[in-house]
């Protein structure tokens, strides 16, 4: 029999985070009057811990023993080739996927989740507040925040809350409290709905709303966590990544192209970030993040410095953006709608070590199912993204004959996400394109804003 999956014991789980901050070069987060910010400025948000850990530019980073055992519920997570789907495309290329939907939330974001609740704890944090998209995140951190007996309150964007509303059972079933955003809780939110009471609301309002929630708190006591964009986050995620390294050496392995969906970049950094490294080094590797053609952060908005939410309470970071006002178009892939894109993701674009692309919700969704009937994992929308990706390259290996090996992240499951599919068999799935008028609207919003530096790491 051929051996599918690769497995690592607990013992072999990677002991160590690699931070990409010791490998490229950054534009500063900028404060209101255009300066550098300095770590104390984040105290109010964040606790000094991961603040340290923001800033850092060691390449190697411990993962406390606290966290490890939480990682062993379910890490390390099996790396899985995917022969059915190879039989399916007809392709000569060899198709392996991380599966990261095994977590207790059934996706990538506990990685960071756990991390996240342990260093606030320690730094005697009671609260956490967050935003989420699609409710994977919400799950997660309430999820993490059951393990170390900590409060939890989440803003989940209006659209989303109503077509999902088993996240919001999930995430209670962890004991987090989650509403939708916009709320009437924050000045924020009753803002946003006073303008716009129709809104399906967006992550950036969302984000505002918890980070209003936490620096408002009288006692102290609460914290605001971010599921993606933050150095911090993407740094815990390459646990992914590491731990292929290892699963792809114990088979003689190495990717020629690695995949990844890219909302606000953790769980694709989560894979690549450890082979980025290699490129950086001379490692021929083709690294593609692929985003939703309706919310094209990567592939058509610009480099620039702008906010990571809607009520501009984020300091300016120096990312890919469409505008912290963007409204996205509810394509059900919630993970992938935010406006912005990770600095460390736009910086690696900027630079061309990784190449952008962009997918129709339909084409996603379709790939997904090819995904469901050879491989019987049915997969996230945002996970669908991914995929359609891979079937471009491993037919693209089929027309040129080559052997390639693919790589891509299995980043959640769609089993809340049915909703969805059935809007997809249904047919009125509808594909969303951003406008070249709408895009230029969104860019005026930057006339003001510094300009970030083209710097090039190698």
């Amino acid at each position: 029999m051929k051996t599918k999956k690769v497995f690592l014991t607990e013992d072999e789980m990677p002991r160590q985070w690699y931070n990409v901050l010791a490998d490229i070069k950054m534009n500063p987060p900028l404060g209101p009057d255009g300066n550098p910010i300095s770590p104390d400025m984040l105290a109010p948000v964040f606790p000094m811990n991961l603040i340290e850990q923001e800033v850092s530019t060691e390449r190697w980073i411990d993962i406390p023993q606290e966290v490890l055992e939480v990682y062993n519920i379910w890490r390390p997570s099996p790396l899985v080739r995917a022969y059915n789907l190879e039989r399916a495309l007809g392709t000569p290329a060899r198709i392996y996927f991380k599966n990261e939907s095994v977590s207790p939330p059934g996706s990538h974001k506990p990685n960071t989740a756990v991390p996240q609740v342990y260093y606030n704890k320690v730094f005697g944090i009671k609260k956490m507040t967050t935003e989420t998209g699609a409710g994977q995140w919400g799950s997660a951190l309430s999820f993490a925040c059951a393990q170390f007996g900590m409060e939890c309150k989440v803003y989940m964007v209006r659209i989303s809350f109503d077509q999902k509303p088993y996240r919001k059972s999930m995430m209670q079933a962890w004991g987090g409290t989650c509403v939708a955003s916009p709320s009437t809780e924050t000045k924020a939110g009753r803002d946003i709905l006073e303008k716009f009471p129709d809104t399906p609301g967006s992550l950036g309002i969302a984000i505002s709303e918890a980070i209003e929630a936490a620096i408002s708190d009288e006692t102290g006591k609460t914290r605001y966590s971010l599921g993606s964009v933050l150095n911090h986050v993407m740094l815990h995620q390459t646990i992914i990544g590491l731990e292929a390294k290892k699963q792809l050496a114990k088979i003689n392995e190495y990717p020629d192209v690695i995949i990844g969906c890219a909302g606000g970049g953790s769980n694709f950094a989560g894979l690549t970030f450890p082979f980025v490294l290699d490129k950086i080094n001379g490692r021929n590797i083709d690294i593609y993040p692929v985003e939703p053609e309706a919310c094209p952060t990567l592939t058509r908005a610009p480099f620039v410095y702008d906010h990571g939410d809607t009520a501009r309470y984020t300091p300016l970071l120096a990312m890919h953006s469409l505008g912290h006002a963007f409204m996205p178009p509810p394509v059900h892939a919630g993970g992938l709608r935010y406006h912005g894109m990770a600095p460390t993701v736009s910086q690696l674009a900027s630079e061309g070590i990784i190449t952008p692309k962009a997918v129709t919700q339909v084409d996603a969704f379709k790939a997904g199912i090819l995904m469901a009937r050879s491989e019987g994992i049915i997969p996230a929308p945002e996970t669908n993204h991914a995929l359609a990706c891979v079937v471009q390259e491993a037919l693209k290996a089929k027309e040129e004959g080559k052997e390639k090996v693919i790589l891509f992240n299995f980043s959640g499951h769609g089993l809340i996400d049915l909703g969805s599919y059935d809007k997809y068999f249904s047919g009125s799935l509808q594909n969303y394109e951003l406008s070249d008028s709408d895009l230029l609207e969104s860019e005026k919003i930057f006339e003001s804003f510094p300009k970030p530096q083209l710097l090039k790491s190698r």
